[in-house]
């Protein structure tokens, strides 16, 4: 077997670096009535991270796992459970057909910004298009992790570079209460993706690249590629069963593969064409179709004009506005046609290691 590379872990926190993070939370007056409650709960955060309570409620696997008397998290089974009813939902021909819009901008008015997005009111338009379809539209606003309290996206750990079924399905790094990771809004969104039949993503162009919330989401689905359903067969994260099991084969299950996709990519300057691209390549690479050639936008909106009338560019575009509306049309039709079973689908390359 491999060797296991180590030496990079961070020293423990001191009792006073802990101290010194735990109150930045706290730092409004507001708090300081309650100071002796505050320090109380500081001793029991400090004694579970020294702990390591990662997963501080389990319950034994049980039937259905290779190992059924390794207890998992039961917040890890209880989304694992969502996403096996989700999958079946998907899967029945007797249910309404879903298309999930993702509007990707960090921006909305309920932030530091002040305004809504474009990328907000191009998602609109597709939903107003879509919603004269019997189908259901489900819109998740990424811009909410700049808004909402609690409403976080924690970055992917990379256990997929350790060894692919060391990434678990769902993912199974987060909540860690250990280490205070504990408001995780994934599951809730791999749920969403899972019970699509097609997925539409709106989004900005920001320095080249996508926006933050993207970026982290994409990074959160890795697992939907190739991920573990069953975290008994590495005792949780146990780096060398784990490499093990690559070791001697394994099959990269795709668990969102067979959904549609468009894409809708904006900005103001550059790199529009080389983020759609990007985009477009990770939907192909796990398995999602696209849906035809106009299902997929790239332009520039207000091309090296001022922001602050940005939006009244958007006003005056509206052969925009129109591409956005078949980007709609090509993914209702490509689901229609999945539905029925006349989707063509292209030929996957074959699954092996790198």
């Amino acid at each position: 077997m491999t060797e296991i590379r180590k030496g990079q872990q961070p020293a423990e926190l001191t009792r006073e670096q802990f101290h010194e993070r735990f109150m930045r939370r706290f730092f409004d007056p507001a708090f300081r009535d309650e100071d002796e409650a505050i320090a109380r709960l500081e001793d029991i955060a400090w004694q579970a991270m020294k702990d390591g309570r990662k997963a501080p409620r389990t319950r034994l696997a049980g039937p259905g796992f290779k190992d059924a008397s390794y207890a998992l998290s039961v917040e890890w089974l209880e989304a694992r459970q969502r996403l096996e009813t989700a999958q079946q939902r998907w899967a029945d021909p007797a249910t309404r057909s879903r298309v999930l819009l993702v509007c990707a901008s960090d921006r909305n008015d309920g932030s530091c910004a002040g305004e809504m997005s474009k990328t907000w009111r191009l998602t609109q338009l597709a939903r107003e298009q879509l919603s004269r379809r019997d189908l259901i539209v489900d819109v998740l606003d990424l811009s909410l992790m700049t808004s909402e309290y609690g409403r976080e996206i924690h970055p992917c750990k990379g256990c997929v570079s350790t060894a692919m079924p060391l990434c678990h399905w769902p993912c199974s790094c987060y909540p860690n209460h250990a280490l205070g990771q504990s408001s995780d809004w994934m599951n809730e969104i791999y749920e969403r993706w899972v019970s699509a039949h097609g997925v539409i993503l709106f989004t900005p162009t920001y320095w080249y690249q996508s926006p933050s919330a993207l970026k982290l989401m994409i990074d959160r689905l890795v697992c939907a590629d190739g991920g573990n359903p069953d975290p008994t067969t590495t005792h949780g994260k146990t780096v060398a069963e784990a490499k093990a099991m690559e070791a001697s084969g394994w099959s990269y299950p795709k668990h969102l593969a067979g959904r549609v996709y468009g894409l809708v990519v904006h900005g103001d300057v550059a790199g529009v064409e080389g983020q759609r691209r990007d985009l477009a390549d990770w939907l192909d690479w796990m398995g999602l179709i696209d849906a035809g050639p106009s299902s997929a936008l790239d332009r520039y909106l207000g091309y090296y004009q001022p922001y602050f009338d940005s939006h009244e560019a958007l006003d005056r575009d509206t052969a925009l506005q129109q591409e956005v509306r078949r980007v709609a049309e090509a993914v209702g039709d490509a689901v229609r046609l999945l539905r029925e079973g006349r989707l063509p689908t292209p030929e996957r390359r074959p699954v092996r290691p790198k």
